[in-house]
């Protein structure tokens, strides 16, 4: 099957995006597809740019007609004044990690959350989501949170080393979702909830290789909990290891990363890649030595 009668031209737009995954993955599945597809890094910190001229950027890639643009880290806010439309999920998060330009319009869309279903879907499709604790109220964890009501978690609870940050989502979920569907609380009620939940959810900076660590307590991982953490540079984190060592059914990060670029690539050239060949394509990547995984 041949696309080779359009090119594309992408891009990904942040800081420090020089080790990212995403534009090797892209292309990766271009070539498998015949697809013509250059995926550009827009290194804000290369570019010596603040991350105030995302606008400029857009407003660039525009005019030398790219088709689309990746966004992330710290964009993903910033970026929503300079588009002309969001798609509804983008609008609800308040937060976009995917542009489509097209016919003269910049369309925001959010993969994150999509990525993050899929991958459960995927590793944990008959897990228990009667009752769901998640680590972290930032981006990633809202885009988690829409994530899990969506797939129909009954009650889920929000934890943050901020708490009102956290009581701040769990009422913005409430309002998207239904009463009663999501709260809030202080990070040191963990155990407290942990006993009570079907599985935990991980989205903060914890485990990845700039901040090493266990998010909770070892002690409180147990055989009947299911564990899915976010982080994907490493992929074994402590987290990981930890939560099989203890009996846990384990999602790692791999899966929303892959996903999150299944979806954008899908939204940018209107294609349907192959899932299955994107998660062998990752793992090579990964697996390549001297690698800083970084995907988006």
């Amino acid at each position: 099957m041949s696309h080779s009668h359009h090119s594309f031209l992408v891009g990904l737009v942040g800081t420090g995006i020089g080790p990212s995954l995403t534009p090797a993955l892209h292309e990766r599945e271009a070539d498998a597809l015949g697809i013509r597809y250059l995926y550009r890094r827009l290194d804000l910190d290369e570019l010596r740019l603040p991350a105030s001229a995302v606008g400029g950027l857009l407003a660039a890639a525009r005019l030398a007609r790219y088709d689309g643009l990746n966004v992330t880290h710290p964009c993903k806010q910033l970026v929503l004044a300079h588009l002309d439309e969001l798609s509804p999920d983008a609008e609800a998060l308040g937060a976009v990690n995917t542009v489509v330009l097209r016919g003269g319009r910049a369309i925001g869309h959010n993969t994150d959350w999509s990525g993050f279903a899929r991958a459960f879907d995927r590793g944990l499709h008959d897990a228990t989501l009667d009752r769901v604790v998640l680590l972290g109220a930032g981006g990633a964890g809202a885009a988690v949170a829409h994530a899990l009501l969506t797939l129909g978690a009954a009650r889920l609870t929000v934890l943050d080393v901020d708490p009102r940050r956290a009581r701040k989502l769990a009422a913005a979920l409430c309002e998207r979702f239904g009463t009663g569907r999501a709260s809030g609380d202080d990070l040191s009620q963990l155990p407290m909830h942990v006993a009570d939940a079907d599985g935990l959810v991980h989205a903060t900076p914890t485990g990845m290789a700039a901040h090493p660590g266990l998010p909770i307590p070892a002690q409180l991982l147990r055989a009947d909990l299911w564990v899915a953490d976010i982080v994907y540079r490493p992929l074994e984190t402590a987290l990981v290891r930890a939560a099989r060592a203890a009996g846990c059914r384990v999602l790692d990060g791999g899966g929303m990363a892959v996903f999150q670029a299944v979806d954008a690539f899908r939204l940018f050239t209107g294609v349907e890649p192959d899932a299955d060949r994107m998660i062998a394509h990752f793992a090579d990547l990964v697996a390549a030595p001297g690698t800083d995984v970084r995907v988006g």
